[in-house]
């Protein structure tokens, strides 16, 4: 099957730099973009013999040429600092050690150079201070996901960037131009990411709309949330108020604004794609990061083993459990009364496992106990009081642990 025809520049950069990674599947990269391994290995050829330049169906500017002669100390790092004007010492070094530039500098000295001709922001750089980072022990372990500040675009619509970064190698799995915050765009664009890099364990979103909701209305599941959970994702919600819970969505969006946003503008969703594509490139596969010691994400990153599925998986609640279709307002009727599941499972089907205690039951959702229905107190005909747990404490209705790891 041909690239898809929209993306098909950042779609075969995405499959040839996957490729190259240490350990990389071939035939299961391929398989995830949809084209013929003949097709993979032809570009992973080009690039290797040309670069990115052989990609493209145009001629295109090289990045760089590795035969040019070095420039001068000075300028080659002032060259990187236009391209790249947030970056400081640090990091336009690391950048030149990369390139295998002659006589790369100490970063201080770097600094210095930025000084001398006024290409440095004091006041920023004075801010900047140590942090206690955490960090997920593996590659998509977890994953974060949150919308940036919309902006306005030439046709008048707006913007509204969709990123997800993974928790362990900070690589950034998308940058999507969205035209809304809907349920139905952020479930196309995750079906997009997981097609290519796998299922990861677990999402972290803030407490926002598409994916949360108050506790009260079916333990804060959201139809995005429940189709997640259908997939074996957890997902998890950030405290409320508390933006340090999210500190890498924070810090990725704050260099998104810096490197990218601040100085551009675009005419439409298109055009807003168009500009975010190289952009995510450059960062994950060129751009150091000081919380990986100056590595580049990429450098930690791998595409999970869990692959997207085809279809969603069945329903199965085991034949120690009662079946119930759940209505439009989330509810079900019961041994003769009427238990609240959630509206999130709307024209679906739950289950009802019975506990220890006689009649308590367990409220399930794909592999989940998502909560619990107490007829003890309630007569036939009326509402049955639920008790629904929270997304963090949900339980898995087998022993079974989620396996995970990296193509």
């Amino acid at each position: 099957m041909p690239w898809m025809e929209c993306d098909r520049m950042s779609q075969r950069e995405e499959f040839v730099l996957l490729a190259r990674q240490d350990g990389a599947k071939v035939a299961e990269l391929c398989r995830r973009f949809r084209i013929s391994r003949k097709t993979g290995y032809k570009w992973i050829g080009r690039f290797g013999r040309a670069g990115r330049a052989a990609l493209g169906d145009a001629s295109r500017r090289p990045r760089r040429s590795p035969r040019r002669t070095a420039p001068e100390v000075e300028q080659a790092a002032l060259a990187v600092r236009t391209a790249h004007p947030a970056w400081g010492g640090r990091k336009i070094r690391a950048r030149l050690l990369a390139l295998k530039a002659p006589r790369v500098p100490a970063a201080s000295t770097i600094t210095e150079i930025l000084r001398r001709h006024d290409r440095l922001e004091e006041q920023a750089s004075a801010q900047r201070g140590p942090m206690q980072r955490f960090e997920r022990a593996r590659p998509n372990d977890l994953w974060q996901m949150d919308f940036k500040g919309d902006f306005g675009l030439g046709d008048r619509t707006r913007c509204h960037p969709l990123t997800v970064l993974d928790d362990h190698s900070r690589y950034s799995i998308g940058v999507r131009a969205c035209p809304d915050q809907q349920y139905r765009t952020v479930r196309d664009e995750l079906e997009a990411m997981f097609r290519i890099h796998g299922l990861p364990r677990e999402i972290l979103s803030d407490n926002g709309s598409p994916w949360a909701v108050p506790h009260d209305q079916g333990a804060g599941l959201t139809r995005l949330t429940a189709w997640l959970l259908r997939l074996d994702v957890r997902i998890s919600h950030g405290r409320p108020y508390h933006p340090q819970t999210q500190g890498k969505e924070e810090r990725f969006h704050r260099t998104l604004k810096q490197e990218l946003l601040r100085d551009q503008w675009f005419d439409d969703l298109a055009h807003a794609q168009r500009g975010f594509d190289p952009w995510r490139r450059m960062y994950n596969h060129e751009r150091p990061h000081e919380a990986l010691g100056l590595e580049v994400p990429a450098s930690r990153y791998q595409p999970s083993v869990r692959a997207m599925p085809e279809t969603l998986p069945p329903l199965e609640y085991g034949p120690e459990a009662e079946r119930r279709a759940v209505n439009p307002v989330g509810q079900v009727r019961f041994q003769g009364r009427r238990v609240k599941a959630s509206q999130a499972f709307a024209g679906e089907c739950v289950g009802l496992r019975a506990t220890a205690c006689d009649g308590v039951f367990e409220i399930l959702w794909a592999r989940f106990v998502v909560g619990e229905a107490d007829l003890r107190q309630a007569p036939r005909g009326a509402a049955a009081s639920v008790r629904f747990r929270s997304l963090r404490s949900l339980q898995r209705t087998d022993a079974d642990p989620v396996t995970d790891g990296t193509l």
